[in-house]
């Protein structure tokens, strides 16, 4: 990969921040846009701004063209078998809202279980919750592995008749563990219960094929990867989906209207009620081409090398705690002794280097963790190796400052 022509693309990295050029290591947080994407957004409110599936005017006609023609490139983008399986939304959190309060909440009772993981992001496990709460059903936590990695046999020693849904994420946003989701969708199968997975972190980073997991479900987000904010995916098996009521009514989403009832559009318009996310679909499909020219592969390989480099550079410091797995996606996890996530990021930002500090809307992680809070350094297709050693001098400077490891 030419990571220096690939970061060209991107305008907001061409900057200085606090006297420094911007070293960005916050894209699980959310990524960076290429002109490309800034483009397309912009060209559609120039040239083409109106709203899908009404007028027959041209301009109306081009926008539905170009929403429909994003919808078809997610599809390829993920290999669903029609584009009748996939449903924007607003990101990955309403995707997963959707599935918990429309699948779950009509076919969960007060027996059943839904297992889910401790590493989950609050978006995969507070509608679990609801959805327990709801309906009498147990929610179980598959245990995880001293690394914060999930063994297989847990899974099959966990997953039972009992269990109706098992939500694990594709990849922890705090860890960077890879979670082995085709092996557990087996698993989750054989016990006839589904599998809903959050792709937040893994859509951006690897290829995936929903039809090789065999997964019910998979959401994700435009913004994590090169996309706007605001335009997300899910994707269900179109036969889950055809028996699913939507959570949201008004116009666009139905068929016909009576007084007092109403039926609603075919799949996967009944599931997107008022005005779409017209610009951030035609965004993200702008998006896709981006990645595709890159090849998803090539990223994945990239990252791994760089997440890599990071662990070995960084655990050169004294007095640091790196979280999750050896082999893992392209994440850090960290502290430093006493001082606080916050502090760190101050300093590390007074140096250009931005960096995520918090409990990453994974709190029952950080318990297990046995922390408050964390920072953590996130890498994607734009970043080098240069950007990781001036990490670690920010790193060293923050120790410094707060005098750790020094008289």
């Amino acid at each position: 990969m030419d990571v220096k022509a690939i970061k060209e693309q991107f305008p907001i990295l061409q900057q200085e921040v606090n006297g420094h050029p911007l070293v960005y290591l916050d894209s699980s947080a959310t990524s960076q846009k290429p002109i490309q994407v800034i483009e397309a957004v912009s060209d559609y409110y120039k040239y083409n701004n109106s709203n899908v599936h009404r007028g027959v005017h041209t301009l109306g006609s081009r926008a539905t063209d170009q929403y429909e023609g994003a919808r078809e490139k997610v599809r390829e983008f993920i290999n669903a078998t029609s584009t009748k399986e996939i449903i924007f939304t607003r990101g990955t959190t309403a995707a997963l809202n959707l599935v918990a309060s429309s699948y779950a909440k009509e076919n969960v009772g007060p027996e059943d279980e839904i297992v889910i993981t401790p590493m989950e992001h609050h978006s995969n496990l507070i509608p679990w919750q609801q959805v327990a709460k709801a309906t009498g059903a147990r929610l179980v936590y598959l245990p995880l592995q001293e690394d914060g990695t999930i063994s297989l046999e847990d899974v099959k020693n966990t997953v039972n008749e009992k269990t109706k849904i098992v939500a694990v994420a594709h990849v922890s946003n705090v860890l960077g563990t890879i979670n082995p989701i085709k092996e557990i969708t087996e698993i989750a199968h054989q016990h006839n219960a589904i599998m809903v997975v959050d792709g937040a972190q893994g859509a951006p980073h690897m290829k995936v094929d929903v039809q090789a997991i065999n997964c019910d479900f998979y959401a994700f987000s435009g913004h994590k990867m090169c996309a706007p904010t605001g335009i997300g995916v899910l994707y269900g098996k179109q036969e889950l989906l055809e028996n699913m009521e939507p959570i949201e009514f008004g116009g666009e989403m139905i068929d016909f209207v009576n007084l007092y009832d109403s039926t609603w559009k075919e799949l996967p318009w009944k599931f997107e009620g008022g005005t779409p996310i017209i610009a951030g679909a035609i965004g993200l499909a702008a998006a896709i081409d981006f990645l595709h020219e890159i090849g998803q592969d090539e990223i994945l390989a990239y990252e791994t090398e760089l997440a890599a480099y990071a662990l070995e550079q960084m655990q050169t410091i004294d007095g640091i705690q790196i979280y999750g797995p050896k082999k893992r996606a392209g994440l850090v996890t960290f502290n430093l002794d006493d001082v606080h996530p916050h502090d760190t990021a101050t300093v590390l930002d007074a140096e250009g280097i931005a960096v995520r500090a918090g409990h990453h809307c994974a709190q029952p992680l950080m318990k297990w963790l046995d922390v408050t809070a964390t920072a953590r350094a996130s890498f994607y297709l734009y970043n080098t190796k240069e950007d990781i050693d001036l990490l670690v001098a920010g790193l060293l400077k923050t120790k410094e400052y707060f005098g750790n490891g020094f008289e």
